[in-house]
This record gives structure tokens, C-alpha cells and sequence, in this order.
């Protein structure tokens, strides 16, 4: 991995400290080496140490008093109970994008809808979830609405590695794929009331992926935050 050498350091570091706790380098529950950080991306400990800062607000990782910093393990309960609120969220989203939304973005979603099932016949997952994420990317872009798309985004960062688990299972893959042929039907009509349904009901089958990945801790709350 390159050294890190933009003068906004502490910000660099915590994209890339979210990194690999997507792409599974820090699992939950790990404890975080600031040696090793620093080693890996040549920064000193300061910006570093702002970095977790940063990431313990967006609830990525937890400081523990005295003992430094380690990965939040993500309970079911916490999975669901973040997932109510982007599924409204993101049903929102729809609804609003099917007023505001222009041809040229419905085109727009349309070709990147294509690349999308072209990756999922090759079976390329990882470029299927980098098109999948810009698909409603762009739904939240169209709905004009700044204030939820921070939201939105905020609580995203939380979730990430349960959302775009690797271990996507093949029925929850075909699921998803369905979803968003329907999904892309509805907005190209400007169904508002049935792309937010689409939407709302789609994060349902990523609570069993992630916890077939071994992502969610799906033992109680109370155990969890005590180990």
C-alpha cells in the first residue's frame, strides 16, 4: 500500500483504516495496532489518532479507555435497527428522485443497471457491488435532497461490510438482482409509491448474508459489549 502524502492526513488515514475494516484486513472485535497503522501508511501517531477519532463517530470502531482502540462488532439487533432507518431512508429517496429525476439520469441508471447484470452473469462480485452501490447513489442524488443523502451516508459507513458482504449466497444474489430489475421498471414509469416500496423492502435479505459471513456477532447485545 502507498505511503500516504496529502497534507489533510487524519482524514486520509480514516478512509483507509475503513478500508480494510470493509474488505475484512480488521474484523470486528479486533484490537487496532497504531504501530502497525503507522508503519503501513508512514504517518506519525497524531493523525493517526484523529483518524480514530473520526471513526469512532461514525461508528466504526470504539475507543476504550486506557487500552487504546478496536473494530466495532456489529450485533444483529444494531444491523437491524440501522437498516429501519435507511430502508425509510432510502424508500424516501425513490419517491422523491421519480418527481425531480431527468431522462438523462434515468438513462443514466439504465446503463449502469446493464453493466450491473452483466457483472452478476460473469459472477464478478466485487465489480457487480462497486455498480450496485452507483446505482443507488445516484437514486439518492436524484432526490434532491441534500439533508437525507447525509444521513443516508452516515449511516452507510456503519454497515458497509455487512451490505457488500463477499459472501453474498447465490438465492440472496438472484434476490437482489430481481429487486433491482423491478426497481429500475418503477422508476423508468415514475412510480413513486412502488419504486419507495422496492426500495424499502430491499435491504431485507442482507441481514443473513452478513451473518452467513460471520460479520454480525449474533450473540445478545449485553454479551457483545462485555467481551
Amino acid at each position: 500500500m502507498t505511503k500516504i502524502l496529502q497534507r489533510n492526513l487524519y482524514r486520509e488515514v480514516a478512509d483507509r483504516i475503513g478500508d480494510l475494516i470493509e474488505h475484512g484486513e480488521l474484523l470486528p472485535g479486533e484490537r487496532i495496532s497504531e504501530k502497525q497503522l503507522c508503519d503501513r501508511f508512514g504517518v506519525s501517531r497524531t493523525p493517526l489518532r484523529e483518524a480514530l477519532k473520526v471513526l469512532a463517530t461514525e461508528g466504526l470502531i470504539e475507543l476504550l479507555p486506557n487500552r487504546g482502540a478496536r473494530v466495532v462488532r456489529l450485533t444483529l439487533k444494531n444491523v437491524k435497527d440501522t437498516y429501519d432507518l435507511m430502508a425509510a431512508l432510502e424508500g424516501l429517496s425513490g419517491e422523491l428522485a421519480c418527481q425531480y429525476i431527468s431522462d438523462a439520469e434515468i438513462a443514466a441508471i439504465r446503463q449502469l443497471h446493464d453493466t450491473m447484470l452483466e457483472h452478476y452473469r460473469n459472477r464478478d462480485l466485487m465489480p457487480y457491488f462497486q455498480v450496485n452501490r452507483q446505482i443507488h447513489e445516484s437514486i439518492l442524488a436524484a432526490s434532491n435532497n441534500d439533508v437525507l443523502q447525509e444521513m443516508y451516508s452516515n449511516l452507510s459507513q456503519r454497515i458497509k461490510r455487512v451490505r457488500y458482504s463477499k459472501k453474498m449466497t447465490e438465492r440472496y444474489w438472484s434476490q437482489a438482482v430481481k429487486d433491482h430489475e423491478n426497481m429500475m421498471a418503477a422508476l423508468e414509469k415514475r412510480d413513486s409509491q412502488l419504486l419507495g416500496q422496492i426500495l424499502r423492502d430491499h435491504l431485507c435479505n442482507k441481514i443473513e448474508v452478513a451473518t452467513l459471513a460471520g460479520v454480525i456477532d449474533t450473540e445478545d447485545d449485553k454479551s457483545a459489549a462485555n467481551s
